[in-house]
């Protein structure tokens, strides 16, 4: 019996090769994948030539590899003091490398996740930092420049004089990319905000990552109406990319039409006049949808009270035959087809232009459009997010934020009440307060992740005053006092630091090397690290179970043990030092029984026949509890 709880939370090669599995049974033999057999499975039966249209960099396969590379000895400590209502919010907020946290997250969050919204560092020269430390050969570069922070940390900036410019950039986004894919649910969507200088190149890296097909869209920002000096031109936008998990799955939202007035009313309420001819003549025509290409008849002898014609799809002597426009010498067609213009004829009018011509038009009531492709608002100017800083916690703190309410408009089209949203590149954490914010307004409650690097800020007299010293500080302030100014307790976020971690992994009973007396009178040191405490190895254990989430309940069971703890009502982890039989009673009367037992080897003491016992009545009663079902969880042992 050895149900160890794995030192390891992933294993992404080995997920990838049980897909292929499932796909290709022929390819994948004894957990390997035979390639050949894997190319005839596709239909290539001859060597593919080495030339081939895809975005290629120094350090590409290097990305590649280090995002399939499990995270070890680390972990995620939670910070009470930085969390506001943690024990009922779902709402997480992380400092720490994104690269590790997806890993240390991605059991837990893995196919859940709506939407991704991530603002990345620009690529606009010595403005990020991170530490992958990504190696290339002298061959792939002439030189590697480097970067250390006063700690000595392991930090690279990207320095725009360097032959790597555009492939550091590259390597940084594209391993976070391959792991954020993992996240999403089949349903999900990803959006980006970009600038010009690498639009071209993430849109490669996304449409490899992603898939062509799930390509959504590449929408334009206007940030600074009045432009910036940017060469022979003044520069006014940005860029948000758009793709999906899978095209074929993806719903997204229609938004509140900006400015909404009804120009028109009639006995039914409010409307404005939507063409009911297809625009895209080229596209939809006469030749390729005929069953389009009808004519509707319009009474021109009776005008109502707001100028327009009846409409019948039926001939009715005295009225006037109208066919959509041609146009270039194509014949139009309708966006309708005629069964469902019969059966809402009372929805189109008939009005006749200043060049005669009389044109099929529908009433819409709604107060929804479908999202438009440039988005120009004075809500998403980029000055306005600097503001929205500046008053929560005061100036000289964070500049030029993403604005709330541009957060707000991708987060109501990409996402649904109940739904989570992750940024991990959070910043300020705007993304936090816009959900707070649309849960404020009643148009849903989102749960967010946010993921900050633990970037050092420039020190002003306010982030002195403040105490803020990284850019996850300003994120908790600034949620703080928003949560503040709503004064409610169901608004909130739990906060954690990735940490080294709490827990011996490679055990040193396994290793014959436990004096039996440590166990006597420091049993904490054989399993764990100095300094640890119960919740962080509650925690710490989690992060090894599958689709659980790190904003549950942890809960003391005190009649129990005083180290017995009971998580997300279904995972009991047993720390106390010593097991006994009228513990194991207890454990087993527990109704409802957990899906999960963990206990520590070293609590058995040398009582192997206990601990055997102990797994054996333990998982009996989780299988009859799980009835038919094959129980996913057991008993195990750190």
């Amino acid at each position: 019996m050895n149900n160890k709880v794995p030192q390891h939370i992933n294993d992404i090669v080995g997920d990838n090769v049980k897909k292929l599995a499932q796909l290709f049974p022929s390819a994948v033999k004894d957990g390997e994948v035979d390639f050949e057999a894997l190319k005839e499975e596709l239909g290539q039966f001859e060597e593919v030539g080495s030339e081939k249209y895809e975005l290629t960099w120094a350090g590409k396969k290097n990305a590649k590899k280090i995002a399939q590379e499990d995270v070890i000895g680390r972990t995620l400590k939670f910070i009470p003091e930085d969390s506001k209502n943690a024990d009922t919010t779902e709402n997480l907020y992380i400092e720490g490398d994104n690269l590790e946290v997806l890993k240390l997250l991605r059991q837990n969050y893995y196919g859940v996740i709506k939407m991704i919204y991530i603002d990345p560092p620009y690529n606009t020269g010595n403005d990020f930092v991170y530490n992958d430390m990504f190696k290339v050969s002298a061959n792939e570069s002439n030189y590697e420049e480097g970067f250390i922070d006063e700690n000595k940390s392991p930090l690279q900036r990207n320095i725009e004089s360097s032959n790597r410019f555009h492939a550091k950039w590259l390597s940084m986004m594209y391993s976070r990319l391959i792991l954020a894919r993992d996240f999403l649910r089949e349903d999900g969507v990803v959006f980006i905000s970009i600038d010009e200088n690498e639009v071209s190149n993430l849109k490669k890296i996304c449409d490899e990552i992603f898939g062509e097909k799930n390509f959504v869209s590449q929408l334009t920002i206007v940030v600074k109406p009045e432009g910036r000096r940017y060469g022979f031109f003044a520069k006014q936008h940005e860029y948000l990319l758009v793709y999906s998990k899978n095209y074929d799955e993806l719903q997204m939202n229609e938004i509140p039409a900006e400015g909404k007035s009804f120009q028109y009313f009639d006995e039914r309420g409010g409307f404005n006049l939507i063409g009911l001819r297809n625009r895209n003549v080229q596209a939809f025509n006469s030749s390729n949808r005929p069953n389009l290409r009808y004519p509707f008849y319009v009474n021109t002898s009776c005008v109502d009270e707001n100028g327009f014609f009846e409409v019948s799809i039926e001939q009715i002597d005295g009225y006037e035959e109208v066919f959509a426009s041609t146009i270039d010498g194509l014949e139009s067609v309708w966006r309708w087809g005629k069964e469902k213009a019969k059966n809402e004829i009372f929805d189109l009018v008939a009005y006749r232009g200043n060049d005669s011509q009389i044109r099929i038009f529908q009433k819409n009531r709604s107060s929804t459009q479908i999202p438009k492709t440039v988005w120009d608002s004075k809500g998403y100017i980029s000055n306005k997010g600097t503001k929205e800083v500046q008053r929560l916690i005061g100036k000289g703190v964070f500049d030029f934020p993403k604005p709330v309410e541009l957060i707000k408009k991708i987060i109501e089209i990409g996402t649904d009440e109940g739904d989570i949203v992750l940024d991990f590149f959070a910043g300020s954490a705007t993304t936090g307060q816009a959900c707070l914010e649309l849960q404020n307004e009643k148009k849903g409650k989102r749960k967010f992740i946010l993921i900050q690097y633990p970037e050092v800020v420039e020190q002003s007299e306010n982030t002195k005053k403040l105490n803020i010293n990284t850019i996850y500080d300003i994120g908790v302030r600034r949620l703080k006092a928003y949560i503040q100014e709503l004064n409610e307790s169901q608004y909130g976020f739990k906060s954690f630091k990735v940490e080294n971690t709490n827990i011996k992994w490679n055990s040193l009973m396994d290793m014959g090397q436990v004096d039996m007396n440590q166990l006597e009178y420091t049993p904490d040191l054989v399993d764990f690290m100095p300094e640890a405490n119960d919740v962080d190895i509650v925690y710490e254990l989690m992060l090894r179970q599958r689709d659980v989430a790190l904003s549950e309940t942890l809960e003391q069971l005190s009649d129990i043990g005083s180290r017995t703890y009971l998580y997300a009502s279904s995972y009991l982890v047993c720390l106390e030092t010593k097991i006994t039989e009228e513990l194991v009673a207890k454990l087993a009367e527990l109704d409802p029984l957990p899906i999960k037992f963990i206990f520590r080897d070293s609590a058995f003491k040398d009582d192997i026949a206990l601990k055997d016992e102990t797994f054996r009545r333990l998982k009996a009663l989780i299988e009859k509890n799980a009835g038919t079902n094959n129980p996913t969880y057991t008993v195990e042992f750190i």
